[in-house]
């Protein structure tokens, strides 16, 4: 999420016609075409945050700048030209990394959240815990996961919260 994603084509030479066929989870369906014999661009319903990456007579790669969790769906490339058409179709996924925050509560326990991750983030402690992670979903997909420290002993002043995510690991420690 937040970041600019570019998507290519079947890269052909001579190409009559270009068309990305996009159809996100949220929202309708929208096209770009290029026409080679017009040089003629055209777009039907997309946001101004997806155009072509560079010209598209010379390269018909599609360009998604901040990628928001909106854009999640098909994107196919459909390229005619001499040699034949050709497809290319994408399943776009988009990852939200939690935001960790780790903090005691009114008992003095060691408490780690992992807020509006996507998907949900595995939490876990590094010395052990007998802990169960809860988690709350959120509207837009997003997911938070909170989780308690207990200790198999008394005697633990420090620990450390670890959040496993596929867009990043994060960790802090706390003495509580």
């Amino acid at each position: 999420v937040g970041n600019s994603s570019v998507l290519t084509c079947p890269p052909k030479s001579n190409i009559t016609m270009v068309t990305w066929k996009i159809s996100p989870k949220v929202g309708g369906p929208c096209t770009l075409g290029y026409r080679a014999d017009q040089n003629k661009t055209d777009r039907t319903n997309c946001s101004d945050s997806m155009n072509w990456k560079f010209r598209p007579d010379r390269d018909p790669a599609l360009e998604i700048r901040q990628v928001g969790i909106a854009h999640e769906g098909h994107y196919t490339c459909e390229v005619v030209a001499t040699e034949g058409n050709f497809h290319r179709t994408y399943h776009l996924i988009v990852l939200v990394p939690p935001r960790l925050t780790l903090y005691c509560d009114d008992q003095g326990t060691p408490m780690c959240k992992a807020a509006a991750g996507k998907p949900a983030a595995q939490v876990s402690w590094v010395l052990e815990s007998n802990s169960t992670p809860k988690e709350e979903g959120h509207d837009n997909g997003t997911v938070t996961v909170l989780s308690k420290f207990t200790a198999y002993s008394t005697n633990v002043t420090n620990t450390t919260c670890v959040v496993s995510h596929p867009a990043g690991n994060q960790s802090k420690s706390i003495a509580c």
